[in-house]
């Protein structure tokens, strides 16, 4: 599960502490996840890695079937802060996730003062 949490999170392009911010756990977490013979997250955490990262939760857990998440799939998700409903969203919300923080406060008062 190690070696499956860290390539998830290297191919979302995002760093330990992005990927702890976004399941609202510290990095250590996230490196403890990520260590051979760590500790394992908790169900919902999984959850909301395969959901950030854009993976199979059954391939997350697992290891059994397709890692990437199909289009259709995503789609059938529950409307929510966490999904774009089109390309244009998913590819901006895509960017801000691998901004730092700081800089992701500057994205969210630019779009604010685009009239949002």
């Amino acid at each position: 599960m190690a070696d499956r949490i860290r390539g998830a999170r290297t191919a979302a392009g995002l760093s330990q502490t992005q990927l702890a911010q976004q399941t609202g756990v510290k990095r250590s977490a996230v490196a403890q996840w990520e260590r051979r013979g760590g500790t394992h997250p908790s169900v919902s955490h999984l959850a909301r890695i395969a959901v950030v990262t854009q993976v199979r939760f059954e391939w997350l857990a697992t290891g059994r079937g397709c890692g990437r998440a199909d289009d259709e799939e995503l789609s059938a998700a529950p409307p929510s802060a966490d999904y774009a409903r089109n390309d244009l969203e998913g590819n901006i919300l895509s960017l801000v996730r691998r901004l730092p923080p700081r800089k992701r406060q500057v994205a969210h008062d630019i779009i604010e003062m685009l009239g949002v």
